[in-house]
């Protein structure tokens, strides 16, 4: 299996889990292809090859009705990426107490954006698992 920040690197695939979690959060049980491939303007290829990575890594899965495939966001093992990131997100002064030194001004906003974000995308998974039905 590829290593999930490898696979989470790609911003086409980035934006298709974006997708199946937007879906999931409004209820939806899965989403096509066609519709995947739609709503991001790529190639039915393109989508095809990055659905497979993200299958592999476990991060999505397929329902098949008949000739048709339904992606379905699996975000546990996004719980990889967040256990590495924990450490960083703790507050100025355990950095401060533990390496002696501070952030430049610039550094320590862009690490507060950066886990700010992380910290809503968590919720935003773990709100959306909540809603999937048999979770």
């Amino acid at each position: 299996m590829a290593d999930i920040f490898d696979v989470i690197a790609d911003g086409t695939r980035r934006d298709i889990l974006q997708l199946l979690l937007d879906r999931a959060s409004a209820g939806e049980r899965g989403t096509s292809v066609s519709h995947i491939v739609s709503e991001l303007g790529a190639s039915q290829p393109t989508v095809s090859k990055h659905l497979k990575v993200l299958r592999e890594a476990h991060l999505v899965s397929v329902r098949e009705e008949g000739q048709h495939r339904y992606y379905s966001l699996s975000a546990a093992p996004l719980d990889e990426v967040d256990d590495w990131l924990v450490p960083f997100l703790g507050d100025d002064d355990d950095f401060e107490s533990s390496n002696g030194s501070t952030l430049p001004d610039s550094a320590a906003h862009a690490a507060d954006v950066v886990g700010r974000a992380a910290a809503s995308a968590k919720h935003a998974v773990a709100t959306a698992l909540k809603k999937l039905p048999g979770r």
